[in-house]
């Protein structure tokens, strides 16, 4: 699989924005960060926190952890280190979303 670059990182966090939207969960604050830090920056500092995000929680509860970012690092694994991988594989593992669906894009 050839290496995906930040912008295809950026349009794939924002195509699952605008999916959240459209199962009625609104990504405000994360829209936001998107905006102001770019899309490699937020995922850096939102993986380096110990908590899940509320986002995190509310795609859970929706079971659309397919549209998290978490997901979303690990179909973009080369814009990553090893430890930023690491921490996606598991949260989606704490919460029984088995992280090879996100990487085979399921």
């Amino acid at each position: 699989m050839p290496e995906r670059t930040e912008a295809e990182f950026e349009e794939a966090l924002w195509a699952s924005c605008r999916e959240c939207r459209k199962i009625g969960y609104k990504p405000t604050a994360f829209e936001r960060m998107l905006r102001e830090y770019g899309a490699v920056t937020t995922a850096q500092r939102l993986l380096k926190t110990f908590k899940y995000s509320d986002g995190f929680t509310r795609l859970w509860e929706l079971r659309r952890l397919d549209l998290s970012l978490e997901c979303q690092v690990l179909r973009h694994r080369g814009l990553f280190t090893n430890a930023e991988l690491d921490q996606a594989r598991e949260r989606l593992l704490d919460l029984d979303y088995g992280p090879r669906r996100c990487e085979q894009g399921a």
